[in-house]
């Protein structure tokens, strides 16, 4: 630890002390007031760990005005599989090339504690019987056992590696429960009293932030910035441009946390916050507990901020004692964060923000969002109104025994993150379903329901609540401990269903309480998806369609033939308050927090290969070395340049990751999917595009084939499904993987033009990888989100933007172009101009004006290395 910083104080706490680095000798008491709390957090981790760096750091703070660069040194990292296990190939795969180099391999050790969560991996396979939970998990195992293997080969050779096993929960509720400590307590080198600090950290999902609710700093990174974190480089960013909401009022009656967090979502969609910290203010915080702020902070991707902070106050204290937290513990946290000034009370000065949004919470009304954007929301009345049919043909005959409707719900699944961090809507949606049950109501038959807690202890409680028989009785029996649904592990639909949305007869709909719903991310036949509370897909459940109207239409008839309407079934927030009161104690917390690295006799008796270097395996289809970090050089190249650059691909707006790079099941017919049955994988098998990232070969055969993307220089470009494009010679169209590679052969680097907001969505190193390998050198873009512009800089790959005025729609190009640019020569940190040449082969010759934002001089560095992976061999080499 750094310790030459500023003078530091000391902390007595039940007899103990305590150095820190105290905030009060950088600014004055009047300045430091004014600052945002996340910005206060943030200033101490630079006094304390980059003293280099706190000059230009404390004269941007004290005026407010100017740009400098804050390096951030988190004190932990998280990860989950998805992301983790091409992050670990990665790792691996580094040291094999330090080793290559001439460099040590075993001086790659993470610099910082590094926990790791296993929960994207389990599907919905089974559904709808008390045993879904175990047979899932069976299937799991099987399925992933070589990749689990890994995970231990990583436990055993990477200092601090911790993991949290399968069927355990997911990152952010584990996260919150249990790992987080809002404030850090560090042995001192010299032997004299511990060091307190804040909790720091960033994770390798863009759902991070939701540990904000906490008052935690923290937030999403990439894989690739995660891997430069663990190895101790600083996660560098701008100072942060922060905007406070104001809360004020408090929620009405029957408006609940996915209700504010969707209503945030479209303003803060709306205001554009992407690159910016949330900070929440104002009387209304008060009223909001930790869940409801929990479910506003995770949804922090879904409008683009980076960090969306609510400051530490006595219900943080109040969350840490009901989960179980050491009484001690809690008592030094508040005592720190009071003598820094990082505890918000009712007396405490509304920070300055650099911008400032109100909103009167009782103005907040019932909400879902849909139908393939998290910031559509819509009042329940306008759901139906907003479900858009590509079929005209009503399927008469099923196997249901009764005609199916227009807007079938296929999918109805309480998942984890935003919601079932939630024991109010959780025991909400149980009640619901106890008097559905009671009135002989169930869930349609064409419907697959699902529970997929994020945590054991919502089984715990519910079960303690008598809740649990009554939600499997209505369809919702638990069918795992991860993230499911939401990330497109739904599994198949209702095989009725399949047929009719395979012949185009029905618009299958899906309504989660999630956090994206974006078009086939759910779900591969699912291009409409809803989030929703839980009693509310409770609710479509027993509805069995998008299109019901739940004023007028009543939901079935009771036994004495009652018509039973939506409201006849809404428990009241006083029943739902007594019983979450009764059954969410902390005993329930502290005895999960024992077992959570136990896992089951399964999770124990995986073999793992042993040795400093991974032992790869040429015949895997899970686990492969990177080719990104194969014969790497041991210097950069003296000047970037992109040669005889052409266009693959022309899109529009709003690109997410998911498109760029699927995270669902791997179909059959695919190229993936072939690839692997010609060795010798059994269909069953094939998996998820998410569980094979560890493996090029599969990842790049996925690159750009979600069926919603439509390569503009196509014509037209509707004739293809997924992503295709013109060979080099313009003999063929080909799929996106098989024509990158004529280009390449004849010499030419890659282009791709977008839109406004390409990439967004989850933190998918993929998607930056894909474009990498594909030969892509630059993506021109009207903006992009976050993440995937700090995942391309990883790659190697420049994050053009156009200049304001100008966007892809007012060029038009055929692929037939030869494109140059100019600038790249003398890059710096800020706003680079690049001039963009476009020459025809008719001999004319366009000049459009481009932009090259780079943030910080780390950002430039990896650029100039051809990513981070490759600049942070070439560092280990030296320092070897």
């Amino acid at each position: 630890m750094s310790t030459n910083s500023i003078a530091t104080a000391v902390l007595s706490a039940d007899g103990h002390s305590y150095r820190y680095q105290p905030l009060d000798r950088l600014l004055p008491a009047e300045r430091l007031a004014e600052l945002p709390y996340a910005v206060r957090v943030l200033l101490e981790n630079v006094a304390r760990r980059s003293p280099t760096a706190l000059d230009d750091v404390l004269a941007r703070a004290r005026t407010g005005d100017g740009d400098c660069e804050l390096p951030v040194h988190p004190n932990r990292i998280m990860l989950h599989d998805t992301t983790c296990l091409p992050a670990l190939a990665d790792f691996a795969a580094l040291r094999d090339s330090v080793a290559e180099l001439g460099g040590d391999p075993g001086r790659l050790q993470p610099a910082v504690p590094v926990d790791l969560t296993v929960d994207h991996s389990v599907i919905v396979e089974e559904y709808g019987h008390p045993d879904a939970v175990e047979r899932n998990l069976l299937i799991d195992f099987r399925r992933n056992s070589e990749r689990y293997a890994f995970v231990k080969w990583a436990e055993r050779n990477l200092n601090g590696f911790r993991v949290v096993p399968p069927g355990t929960g997911i990152i952010h509720q584990v996260n919150m429960e249990v790992l987080a400590r809002v404030v850090w307590r560090e042995d001192a080198a010299d032997g004299g009293p511990p060091w307190l600090h804040p909790d720091v950290l960033v994770a390798t999902d863009s759902h991070t932030p939701m540990i904000n609710a906490l008052g935690v700093v923290g937030w999403g990174v990439g894989g690739l910035e995660g891997q430069a974190a663990m190895l101790g480089e600083p996660v560098t960013i701008p100072y942060p441009r922060v905007v406070g909401v104001r809360l004020t009022g408090r929620l009405r009656p029957g408006v609940g946390a996915t209700d504010l967090a969707l209503t945030l979502t479209e303003l803060l969609r709306a205001k554009g916050v992407v690159d910016r910290f949330v900070e929440f203010c104002g009387p209304g915080v008060a009223t909001l507990g930790w869940a409801e702020r929990a479910a506003v902070s995770n949804m922090a991707p879904e409008y683009g901020a980076t960090c969306v902070y609510f400051p530490y106050d006595d219900e943080t204290a109040a969350y840490l004692r009901l989960t179980g937290r050491d009484e001690a513990h809690v008592r030094l946290v508040d005592a720190y964060l009071s003598a820094q000034g990082l505890k918000c009370t009712k007396t405490s000065p509304e920070p300055v923000y650099d911008d400032v949004i109100d909103l009167d919470l009782a103005t907040v009304e019932p909400s879902l969002a849909g139908p393939d954007l998290p910031h559509q929301r819509l009042p329940l009345s306008r759901v139906p109104g907003s479900f858009r049919p590509t079929t005209h043909r009503p399927a008469t005959t099923t196997a249901f025994g009764e005609p199916l409707p227009e807007g079938p719900v296929a999918i109805a699944a309480i998942t984890s993150c935003t919601n079932t961090a939630n024991p109010t809507l959780i025991v909400q949606a149980a009640l619901l379903a106890e008097r559905a049950r009671q009135a002989g109501l169930t869930a349609k038959p064409w419907v697959k329901t699902s529970l997929s807690p994020g945590s054991r202890v919502v089984e715990d409680y519910l079960r303690e609540a008598g809740l649990l028989v009554p939600l499997a009785e209505t369809g919702f029996h638990v069918v795992g401990f991860g993230c499911m649904t939401c990330i497109g592990n739904s599994g198949p639909l209702h095989p009725e269903l399949e047929r009719l949305a395979t012949d185009a007869r029905v618009d299958p709909v899906a309504v989660l309480s999630g956090n994206r719903n974006f078009a086939g991310r759910v779900n591969p036949r699912i291009s409409q998806s809803y989030l929703a509370s839980p009693p509310l897909v409770v609710a479509y459940a027993l509805a069995g369609s998008i299109l019901h109207d739940f004023e007028r239409d009543p939901l079935g008839t009771d036994a004495a033939g009652t018509p039973v309407f939506l409201k006849d079934l809404w428990p009241a927030d006083e029943e739902v308050a007594a019983r979450v009161a009764t059954c969410v104690r902390p005993e329930l917390f502290r005895a999960n927090a024992t077992r959570l690295r136990e896992g089951t006799q399964a999770w124990r008796d995986i073999q793992a290969p042993d040795g400093i270097r991974y032992p790869w395996r040429e015949d895997s289809t899970y686990i492969r070395r990177p080719p990104h970090l194969t014969r790497l050089p041991g210097t950069p190249p003296d000047r970037l340049c992109i040669k005889r650059a052409r266009v693959l691909l022309v899109l529009g707006d709003d690109v997410t990751t998911d498109h760029i790079s699927p995270a669902g099941a791997i179909p059959a017919r695919s190229a993936a999917g072939r690839w692997l049955a010609e060795r010798g994988v059994a269909r069953r098998d094939l998996n998820q595009y998410s569980t094979r990232r560890s493996n090029h070969e599969v990842m790049l055969r996925g690159a750009f084939t979600n069926a919603a993307v439509r390569n503009r220089l196509l014509d037209p470009p509707g004739d293809y499904k997924g992503g295709h494009a013109y060979t080099a010679d313009r003999s063929a169209v080909l799929p996106v993987h098989e024509a990158a590679p004529t280009y390449r052969a004849a010499g030419h680097d890659l282009v791709v033009v977008a839109g406004r907001n390409y990439g967004a969505g989850s933190s998918r190193d993929w998607a930056a990888k894909a474009q990498a390998l594909l030969g892509v050198r630059a993506v021109i873009a009207e903006s992009y989100e976050r993440i995937h512009r700090n995942n391309l800089i990883g790659m190697g790959v420049l994050p053009l933007e156009f200049a304001d005025g100008d966007g892809a729609s007012a060029h038009v190009l055929t692929g037939e172009e030869e494109l140059s640019f100019d600038g790249l020569d003398a890059l710096h940190v800020g706003e680079n101009p690049v001039a963009w040449h476009i020459s025809r082969p008719d001999g004319s010759r366009t000049t459009a004006r481009l932009r090259l934002r780079l943030q910080t001089r780390q950002e430039l560095a990896y650029l100039r290395h051809g990513g981070v992976l490759p600049y942070v061999v070439r560092r280990a080499v030296a320092a070897s």
